[in-house]
């Protein structure tokens, strides 16, 4: 599926429109020039070294920004424009009301228009609508269906990406640095794709009924992104993620480690961060997981400079075998962790990647004692165990209508960690 899919030449910019975005670009291009957007990425670069830093805060509303940006708050007209507009008020809202440890940049983004095939089977989805929840009916009813199956394959729309590029540089290139940079994927965990075409359920019946089967689909998911790793690097369209470029399930890039010593200018998945996590298979054992899982990712994270592994699913039950992937520095420490022991696991030797429940964002009134309350208690047991620090914010499906609720979180979350 296509990044950006209006062009210059399906698409123009009217004067009007151009204004709104060059007067929103100026907005975030003095944000970005503040010095505590400098103070802010140093101590991500040294939270990330492991250096021993204040607690971080990051949050992202998620789905929560469609309350926040609603469609009144926009004032172009054209599709690709509303699009762009609603990025820099982002940026904007991010700088100067929540004002968490974001670092706001001089950049402008563009991602390549492209296409990408599926895996050959996809499921069919069944409800969902307005947001609300959906369950599917997977397309592998037997693994011998496995010959249906192909990689995913990218093609690459050149000239409406030039296209992109060049009318985002004239649209407001004096103001912010306009870049191509396109971000192929967020995890390499395999296992959506795995249960989307089996069904979670079948999964883990087959686990026990029919191992070989699912060993067979997980290697061919596993060469799938071999694969589609090795096109990306070949015709050099992998970016460094050494910036501020999120990273895993939470938090920035910011690191001197990479690129590796010997870069070229070529860049390498040795070069960049990568992520895996199985949020799917949090109902079975650790020893499946190992057998099931772990060898596959393993195949993928082990070609990364350095790692970041786990989302929502608690990893305190197969922590023993997480540690394991090369090169581990970011750990996610789900709602459903258990805080004391994994602060006790992950202490001073890779970043501890919080997440408190964003719950709290939903309910009917926002508890800000509750939220208060929990952050310090948290706080207390991950400094008595040295552990390098950032509050996530994540998750979020609704808050309520209410902006004022990610304001005061990141209020709140900043005030306990600088109380540590």
């Amino acid at each position: 599926m296509s990044e950006q899919t209006s062009t210059r030449t399906r698409f123009c910019i009217t004067p009007s429109d151009r204004h709104v975005l060059r007067e929103l670009a100026k907005q975030v291009a003095e944000l970005a020039a503040r010095p505590c957007e400098v103070e802010k990425r140093h101590l991500w670069y040294r939270h990330n070294a492991l250096e021993p830093t204040r607690p971080l805060v990051f949050c992202d509303p998620e789905n929560g920004w469609n309350e926040i940006l609603t469609p009144d708050h926009l004032q172009c007209e054209g599709r690709l424009t509303r699009g762009w507009e609603w990025h820099l008020r982002r940026e904007i809202f991010w700088g100067l009301q929540m004002r968490d440890d974001r670092v706001i940049e001089p950049y402008f983004k563009v991602g390549h228009v492209y296409t990408e095939t599926d895996w050959g089977l996809r499921e069919t989805r069944i409800g969902g609508e307005c947001g609300g929840a959906w369950c599917w009916e997977a397309p592998l009813k037997s693994y011998d269906d496995m010959q249906s199956l192909h990689y995913p394959l990218i093609t690459l729309d050149e000239q409406a990406t030039d296209e992109l590029l060049q009318l985002a540089q004239e649209t407001f290139g004096d103001i912010l640095h306009v870049r191509l940079k396109t971000s192929w994927w967020w995890s390499f965990g395999m296992t959506q794709t795995l249960v989307y075409l089996r069904g979670l359920e079948q999964v883990m019946y087959d686990m026990v009924d029919n191992p070989d089967g699912v060993h067979r689909l997980m290697a061919f998911l596993r060469d799938g992104h071999l694969a589609r790793l090795e096109f990306l690097e070949r015709n050099g369209l992998l970016y460094l993620n050494n910036d501020g470029t999120y990273v895993g399930s939470g938090g920035f890039g910011w690191t001197r480690e990479l690129p590796q010593a010997d870069f070229s200018g070529h860049v390498r998945p040795i070069d960049m961060w990568g992520f895996a996590e199985s949020q799917e298979t949090v109902g079975i054992s650790p020893d499946m997981f190992e057998e099931f899982i772990f060898p596959y990712q393993l195949s993928l994270l082990e070609r990364f400079g350095l790692n970041c592994y786990g989302c929502c699913e608690p990893l305190d039950s197969r922590w023993h075998v997480v540690e394991r992937f090369p090169r581990l520095r970011r750990v996610s420490v789900s709602p459903w962790a258990n805080v004391e022991v994994m602060a006790e696991r992950l202490s001073s030797r890779y970043v501890f990647s919080w997440k408190p429940h964003p719950g709290v964002l939903a309910t009917d009134t926002f508890d800000e004692e509750h939220v208060r309350h929990t952050l310090r208690t948290g706080l207390r047991v991950l400094q008595r165990n040295d552990c390098r620090v950032e509050i996530i914010m994540k998750d979020c499906h609704t808050i309520r209508n209410d902006p004022q609720r990610v304001i005061r979180w990141v209020q709140i979350a900043k005030e306990e960690a600088e109380a540590v």
